[in-house]
């Protein structure tokens, strides 16, 4: 398993092949991933611990926000706008295509670029 230390939390990259990608994310309370959308990839969110502030839109200024608990999902398609949240500590899986790369951010409290 490969482990991918973010400002966050970290990533947990359970399988990635040219099929599927499954990750086990921790992210820490009070953090938030980048404001992002995808091209390509799409993904389901299912948290298993904690809870996650998930916003997601058309635009980054059209977002609605839903706070998720253990056993809850929601899929997010390309072009979708979205950023997670931890409301408190927290540990979600990732299930998506396999495009790791893909990747636009908009914006990004820790000043990283599209490719970090």
């Amino acid at each position: 398993m490969k482990i991918i230390e973010k400002p966050w939390g970290k990533e947990e990259v359970i399988e990635i092949n040219e099929r599927y990608m499954m990750k086990k994310l921790t992210m820490l309370k009070g953090h938030r991933c980048s404001l992002q959308y995808h091209k390509v990839k799409q993904e389901t969110i299912y948290v298993l611990s904690g809870r996650l502030r998930i916003h997601s839109g058309k635009s980054a200024k059209e977002l609605e926000s839903k706070v998720y608990g253990p056993d809850e999902s929601i899929t997010i398609t390309p072009f979708t706008v979205h950023r997670m949240e931890a409301v408190e500590d927290c540990v979600y899986l990732e299930a998506s295509t396999p495009e790791m790369e893909d990747v636009v951010r908009l914006s990004d409290d820790y000043q990283r670029g599209t490719d970090s």
